[in-house]
């Protein structure tokens, strides 16, 4: 009897230190967020609360260069049979705004094929500086016969870019993966010259 009694204690013990643990844990977002508007060292807590009055404003993205203006032209360069294009040439951005692009596919072939993207830039120092947040080079994709698709690419252009730039070429490649489309020539293949 006695180990039994000891076994139901402890079993006590643990179950009020578990319920103890939820209920803090529990308690704990209401208490994060009374000292975080108290403090106002949390911007997340900062934005929840309601903006009244004409008085009150949200400030502008202070990373943006409005002084500036980029043009970004959009190329599409397909090595295979299918359709593969922006949906728009030329965009106008400012360095630190955020724009979105859509390209256009569409599988013209009468089989399923993989494809994938591989992006290029013009001039090349504006590679370090054009971050993208969102595109399809970043994966591979199926498409089923005569498929169509869009897809965005979301980016933005570092307001450090070099001020003498201000036209930035952004080239994507589309090619088949593991398909019948061989691969682009590598400058060694090139310079070797065709094998024998």
């Amino acid at each position: 009897m006695g180990i039994r009694f000891e076994n139901v204690k402890m079993l006590r013990k643990l179950g009020i230190v578990a319920l103890g643990m939820f209920a803090f844990g529990y308690g704990l977002v209401p208490l994060y967020k009374a000292i975080c508007e108290a403090t106002g060292i949390n911007i997340l807590a900062l934005g929840e609360q309601q903006i009244t009055g004409k008085s009150a404003s949200v400030p502008a993205n202070s990373q943006v260069d409005t002084s500036r203006t980029i043009t970004v032209v959009f190329d599409a360069n397909a090595r295979g049979p299918w359709e593969f294009k922006p949906a728009t040439r030329t965009m106008q951005v400012h360095p630190g705004e955020l724009a979105t692009v859509m390209y256009e596919f569409q599988n013209v072939q009468n089989r399923r094929m993989a494809a994938q993207a591989i992006p290029s830039y013009a001039p090349r120092q504006a590679m370090a500086h054009f971050n993208k947040l969102e595109c399809f080079c970043f994966n591979q994709y199926t498409l089923e016969p005569g498929e169509k698709k869009q897809w965005p690419v979301a980016f933005v252009i570092d307001p450090k870019l070099s001020k003498d730039v201000s036209t930035i070429t952004l080239s994507y490649t589309f090619f088949e993966v593991g398909g019948k489309t061989p691969p682009a020539p590598t400058a060694a293949a090139l310079v070797a010259g065709p094998a024998t």
